[in-house]
């Protein structure tokens, strides 16, 4: 059962995991821009080095170091010399928000739905062995780590729901589901929890926890699976009406564009 240090790290261990297949830099380039335009790489924060970086992804020195510079110009990223330097986060909120609600036009409803559905395979079913393995010390934990959660931004909102949902997999006691869960968490975390830039989004994200948690607590397993799918059921349905609105706004958008390129009374 992982200590309170590494509950505090849960979020940063799923960025850092290794990928699954061959490392390409535009996969390592992927996984870097989803964790900071989601919060949980935060601005001004030093990134590894790229020995230690492709070390932890398991790719090659050069595939990260490419990938760094991806990142570098895209201005996700910036690089210091000297003693204390390196590569630092950038974060900028509202290129952000563009970059990752691309990432929801550029995929199919078939494909949000698909991934979810892996997901909720995943941690429903940790969910569900949890509440039959859970020991009075993983149930204080649990609960000590919803008491813990900051809720008031959307970034604290997903680093919450991350890192609570790895330690449900943790207390499953079961390393092939704290794989997959570090490894969809990595994937699909980004934009599942979108939804969570609504404070509605992330009042019903914790009754969602506490509903789990008081399941854990009677050990009533179907329960507590069914607590958590339906909480990533609710987030992808609000992901998919957000992908109908960008997809709707973005005629207009590109009609106020071109107008704005074009002289008065001219031709573009």
């Amino acid at each position: 059962m992982p200590q309170a240090t590494g509950r505090a790290d849960a979020t940063r261990a799923v960025v850092f995991s290794p990928l699954e297949g061959a490392g390409r830099a535009e996969l390592v380039e992927q996984r870097l821009t989803d964790a900071i335009v989601a919060g949980v790489l935060r601005d001004g924060e030093r990134l590894p080095s790229e020995s230690e970086l492709a070390r932890s992804l398991g790719v090659a020195v050069v595939t990260a170091r490419e990938a760094l510079v991806a990142l570098r110009d895209k201005g996700l990223v910036h690089t210091k010399r000297g003693r204390d330097g390196g590569s630092f986060v950038t974060h900028d909120r509202d290129a952000s928000m563009r970059m990752i609600d691309e990432r929801v036009r550029a995929l199919s409803r078939i494909e949000l739905r698909d991934l979810s559905l892996h997901y909720a395979a995943i941690a429903g079913m940790a969910a569900e062995v949890a509440a039959d393995r859970a020991s009075e010390d993983d149930l204080a934990g649990l609960v000590e780590l919803d008491a813990r959660a900051d809720l008031a931004t959307p970034g604290g909102a997903r680093r919450a729901v991350g890192r609570f949902q790895l330690e449900i997999a943790a207390v499953s006691q079961s390393p092939r589901l704290v794989h997959e869960e570090l490894r969809l968490q990595a994937e699909a975390g980004p934009l599942l929890w979108l939804c969570l830039r609504e404070q509605d989004s992330r009042d019903r994200s914790r009754t969602a926890r506490l509903e789990v948690i008081q399941a854990i607590r009677t050990v009533q397993p179907e329960r507590a699976r069914r607590a958590t799918t339906e909480h990533i059921a609710a987030a992808v349905e609000w992901l998919i009406d957000e992908k109908v609105r960008l997809e709707q706004a973005s005629p207009i958008e590109s009609d106020e564009a071109s107008a704005a390129a074009t002289p008065e009374g001219g031709r573009p």
